[in-house]
C-alpha cells in the first residue's frame, strides 16, 4: 500500500465536488480541484529537479496556493520545510543551508536575497505571494494536472519542522508520513469530525498546529476549512453562524472575550473550540464557559510529536489541564535525572512514546539520541504531572524550572496564584542569577486595565500560600508578557531583559 500522506489524504473521494476550502474573498475549492492544483505544482516542482527524498523550502504568507505547495511536495516524494514568515535573511540562512533543499519558494519581494543564499546550496528559488501569484503559479498554470503520486514507505520523511531554537541552534524535526496521517487519523476520531463540519482556519501554516492539524484533520475528514490570511476577532464571529469548529492559540480566546458581540447566541452553531499551542488560563477557560456555554477542549502537542494528549469530547474538559494521552500515545512522568518514572501526582519530566513522535534531528544524530530513553520514548523537555484520573498538567518547560538556595520551584505554581489575584491578567515567573540563592525567582506580571495592585500587594497575597522558598523576591509589572507568533510567553526573553536585577 502507498503510505504517502497525500494517497491517504485524498484516496476514494466519494464526493470530488464536496468543498475542501473557501477564501476570506469567497473563492470556493473542491476537492477535485484542490487535487488538481496539486498535480500541476507537482510536476512543476518534479520539472525543476526535485527528486524522492529532496527538500522543498518555503517561507510564503498564507494562501490556498502555499497549502498547495505543501500538497504537492508530499505528492511529488519530496520533503516539506515550511519556515516561519517572521525569519529574517540571517535565520534563513541557517535553515537552508543546514537542510539543502532543491527548491526553495519565497515572497516575490525577497527573492533577491533569499536567492543569494540558495545558490549556496545550489537551489532552485521560486516565488509566491501573499495573493497566491508568483513565479510557482505562472508554471503551474501551464502543467499538466495529471501526475502519479509517488509511492512511499510509512517511515519516509514528509517533513522537516526547525524548532523555535530559544536556546541553542534550531533543530530540524524530521516527520515522517505515517507521524503525521496516524496523528490526524486519530484526531478525526476523538474530536469526532466528520463531513459536515466547516472549520474556521485562521492560523498560519508555518507550523504544525495550522499545517497538521488544522488542515490534515479537516481533510482527512473531508470537512471543509474557510482559509482567513490572519486572526481577525470580528471576521469570526461573523462566520460562526455557519462553521462548526475554531481552533486557536490562547490569544484568539482573550481577544474574542473583550467582544461584546461573544455571547451563547453568536456561537450557537459552533459545535467545538480548540486550544493548543501555548498554555490556556484556567480563568480563560472558565471565562469562555461562562460567556458562550461551551467549554474550550485544550490539548498538548509539540513539533516533534504533532498531538500527544487532548481533553475529551464527551466528559470533563479540566481548565489547566491538556487531557490524557491520546489513543496508540502513551506518557509518562519520569525524574529528571535518573529517568525512573514517577508516582501520579509528583512533578517530573513529561515523556511520550507512540506513533506520532518523530524519527528525530535532522543530522543530529547524538542530539536524536540524547532526548529519547532506551525503550524509546521522547523527553519532552516539558515538566509536569499526571493526576489520578490520568490528566496530563504542563507546569512549564524543564529551561524554566528555578533552582534557588538548591530548591527546585515550578514557575505555573506560582503564576496560577499571582493570576487568581484581583487586578492580574496574567503572569510569568522566572529565575535570574542571584549571588545568595544562584537564581532568584522573579515575577513579571501584567495588571488590568487600572488596576492598581503593587508588588507588596502580590508578596501579601502569597504569603501562607507558599513555601518561603518560592516567594518571589521581586515582583516587575510589564504592559504585556513577550511572545513568539504562537502565542507562548518568551521566558528567556524575559530572563535576558532582567538578568542583571540582583547585582
Amino acid at each position: 500500500m502507498n503510505a504517502n500522506l497525500f494517497a491517504r489524504l485524498f484516496d476514494k473521494l466519494d464526493d470530488p465536488h464536496k468543498l475542501a476550502i473557501e477564501t476570506a474573498a469567497g473563492d470556493k475549492i473542491s476537492y477535485a480541484e484542490l487535487v488538481a492544483r496539486a498535480g500541476r505544482v507537482a510536476n512543476v516542482l518534479v520539472a525543476r529537479g526535485l527528486q524522492v527524498g529532496d527538500r522543498v523550502a518555503a517561507q510564503t504568507e498564507k494562501s490556498v496556493e502555499a497549502l498547495v505547495l505543501y500538497l504537492a511536495t508530499v505528492r511529488a516524494g519530496g520533503v516539506y520545510l515550511p519556515l516561519n514568515t517572521a525569519y529574517t535573511l540571517h535565520e534563513l540562512d541557517y535553515f537552508i543551508t543546514d537542510a539543502e533543499p532543491k527548491i526553495v519558494v519565497c515572497d516575490p519581494s525577497k527573492r533577491d536575497g533569499i536567492a543569494a543564499i540558495a545558490a549556496k546550496v545550489g537551489a532552485t528559488v521560486e516565488t509566491l505571494g501573499p495573493d497566491g501569484r508568483g513565479s510557482l503559479t505562472d508554471a503551474a498554470a501551464g502543467a499538466s494536472e495529471a501526475f502519479a503520486t509517488i509511492d512511499r514507505g510509512a517511515d519516509d520523511l514528509a517533513a522537516i519542522l526547525y524548532t523555535s531554537g530559544t536556546t541553542g541552534r534550531s533543530k530540524g524535526a524530521m516527520l515522517s508520513h505515517d507521524n503525521l496521517a496516524s496523528n490526524s487519523l486519530t484526531l478525526v476520531d476523538y474530536w469526532r469530525f466528520t463531513p459536515d463540519d466547516v472549520l474556521i482556519h485562521a492560523l498560519p501554516i508555518y507550523h504544525t498546529h495550522g499545517l497538521f492539524v488544522a488542515s490534515n484533520v479537516t481533510l482527512f475528514a473531508r470537512g471543509s476549512m474557510i482559509f482567513l490570511p490572519k486572526f481577525d476577532p470580528d471576521k469570526i464571529l461573523d462566520l460562526m453562524a455557519r462553521a462548526t469548529v475554531l481552533m486557536g492559540v490562547p490569544t484568539f480566546y482573550t481577544r474574542l472575550l473583550q467582544s461584546p458581540r461573544l455571547t451563547k447566541e453568536t456561537t450557537g452553531h459552533m459545535r467545538l473550540f480548540i486550544s493548543g499551542s501555548a498554555p490556556l488560563l484556567a480563568d480563560t477557560h472558565r471565562e469562555w464557559s461562562a460567556k458562550t456555554g461551551h467549554a474550550v477542549l485544550e490539548r498538548y502537542g509539540m513539533t516533534e510529536t504533532n498531538m500527544n494528549t487532548s481533553n475529551p469530547y464527551d466528559g470533563d474538559r479540566v481548565p489547566g489541564a491538556v487531557g490524557p494521552a491520546l489513543p496508540g500515545v502513551s506518557a509518562r512522568v519520569t525524574d529528571p535525572e535518573t529517568g525512573k518514572e514517577l508516582p501520579r501526582g509528583d512533578i517530573g519530566m513529561i515523556e511520550v512514546k507512540g506513533p506520532n513522535v518523530f524519527k528525530g534531528y535532522w543530522r543530529m544524530p547524538e542530539k536524536t539520541k540524547s532526548e529519547f530513553r532506551d525503550d524509546g520514548f521522547f523527553i519532552t523537555g516539558d515538566l509536569g504531572k499526571i493526576d489520578e484520573r490520568g490528566y496530563v498538567h504542563i507546569l512549564g518547560r524543564g529551561k524554566d524550572l528555578v533552582i534557588t538556595g538548591g530548591f527546585n520551584v515550578y514557575p505555573k505554581e506560582i503564576e496560577s496564584e499571582i493570576d487568581a489575584m484581583p487586578g492580574v491578567v496574567e503572569s510569568a515567573v522566572i529565575g535570574v542569577p542571584h549571588a545568595d540563592f544562584g537564581e532568584g525567582v522573579t515575577a513579571v506580571v501584567v495588571r488590568d486595565k487600572g488596576a492598581t495592585i503593587d508588588e507588596a500587594q502580590v508578596l501579601h497575597g502569597l504569603d501562607g500560600q507558599l513555601a518561603k522558598f518560592k516567594m518571589p523576591k521581586k515582583v516587575i509589572f510589564v504592559d504585556d508578557l513577550p511572545r513568539n507568533t504562537m502565542g507562548k510567553v518568551q521566558k528567556n526573553v524575559l530572563r535576558e531583559t532582567y538578568k542583571d536585577i540582583y547585582k
